[in-house]
């Protein structure tokens, strides 16, 4: 593998370690409703809700998907942690 792309996938796994959507599964809880239900009304795949309980990231579009159905902001469904050393 060329450096470079060691580089962008060191950079990738790095963003997914800072990544954290306990805030959304948080906001599932209180509105009652499941992961499934979430895809469903959002038209977002369960793998998508599958990368999302990993906290790997997703495509902003999803985000604002998700936070259109919920009436939330970002801060809500998202949080990015500090880099772990």
């Amino acid at each position: 593998m060329a450096k470079a792309a060691k580089e962008a996938k060191a950079e990738q796994n790095t963003a997914r370690r800072n990544l954290n959507f306990d805030p959304l599964w948080k906001k599932l809880i209180d509105a009652k409703l499941t992961k499934t239900e979430l895809a469903e009304r959002v038209g977002i795949s369960r793998t998508t809700i599958s990368k999302m309980a990993r906290n790997e990231p997703v495509g902003l579009e999803v985000i604002v998907k998700i936070c259109n159905c919920l009436d939330c902001d970002v801060i809500d469904v998202l949080s990015i942690l500090p880099e772990q050393e």
